[in-house]
């Protein structure tokens, strides 16, 4: 690696960490901190004159101030000379405001992508969005990681016996037919319905054979549970012997912990795209680090090598 330079806006520091570690480089020096006004202010600590650098975010509470932080911290490196920023959001901001699917709502997924490259980012790298057409709303490259083989590598080492892959919807069969495909079992179809925006929704049937089978639902993400719960109980009103769930993002809100807790699932893997904090962390609740996968993007971009290996499940 060449010229390289890796930097943590202030909750992040802990994935970065686990980035610079896997490539054998120190975390980037940067101050971050408010002033008395509540304004932003971040400087770097060493040069980053033409250097290849990468600052890292998440989105730990509150949002909205880690859009600010990210964007003042973008400005403070293209105002230091920076040759490359590559900004890496393990999970995108605003994802799932990804479209204007009622009348006068914003597309904010897509003012989040502006506001990045307005603010001099170069390249972005992210992870398994909410739609993957929000790569298009970037006029710079737009790196989209997945955490695909993570999460079927775990599954695969539990040795499960009779799975089935589980779509919670019809919007996410293709996504679980692909699964079906990496674990060489059959699949079958929850018939959901989503009537209103108060994130519930309400699972009236199963299309296909759960009786005496273990079952495994796949999502992107998990937010306030809502969804995975109701999934879990029809498959357990239809005669699954036990339930697992994968999802790359354990948002984690509300009062999905409780649910999680409380639902007849075994266990419920998610990665580290978003930090899950101790009093999370319940015994069904399984963090599988993907920072790993992160730094090997980084060392290839860095190199001026292809991406396309990482995504070996996808061939």
């Amino acid at each position: 690696m060449n010229n390289i330079k890796i930097f943590a806006c202030n909750t992040a520091e802990g994935f970065a960490q686990e980035i610079c570690d896997n490539l054998g480089l120190p975390l980037g020096k940067k101050q971050s901190f408010k002033f008395k006004n509540d304004n932003n202010f971040v400087q770097f600590e060493e040069s980053v004159r033409e250097k290849d650098i990468y600052i890292i975010q998440t989105t730990e509470p509150p949002v909205n101030e880690r859009v600010m932080e990210l964007l003042i911290t973008i400005e403070a490196a293209k105002r230091a000379s920076a040759g490359r920023i590559t900004v890496v959001l393990p999970y995108f901001i605003y994802s799932r405001s990804d479209k204007k699917d009622q009348p006068r709502v914003p597309v904010t997924a897509k003012l989040i992508a502006k506001l990045i490259e307005t603010a001099g980012a170069d390249r972005v790298i992210t992870c398994d969005l909410h739609n993957s057409a929000i790569q298009a709303y970037f006029e710079i490259n737009c790196d989209r990681l997945t955490a695909n083989y993570l999460l079927v590598d775990y599954f695969k080492n539990k040795n499960l016996k009779d799975i089935v892959v589980v779509a919670t919807d019809a919007g996410s069969s293709k996504k679980a037919y692909k699964y079906s495909n990496f674990l060489n079992c059959p699949m079958v179809l929850i018939d959901k319905r989503r009537a209103d925006n108060n994130d519930n929704a309400v699972a009236t049937n199963i299309i296909g054979d759960i009786e005496g089978k273990t079952a495994l639902i796949f999502d992107d993400e998990i937010s306030t549970g809502g969804t995975l719960v109701e999934a879990i109980n029809i498959c357990k009103k239809n005669g699954a012997k036990a339930v697992y769930a994968g999802a790359t993002h354990g948002i984690l809100v509300g009062d999905a912990i409780k649910k999680l807790k409380e639902a007849p699932v075994e266990e419920v893997v998610v990665t580290n795209t978003v930090p899950v904090e101790d009093e999370k962390r319940i015994d069904k609740i399984k963090v599988v680090s993907i920072a790993p996968l992160f730094a090997e993007a980084i060392k290839r971009i860095n190199e001026g090598k292809p991406l396309g290996d990482l995504f070996m499940y996808e061939k």
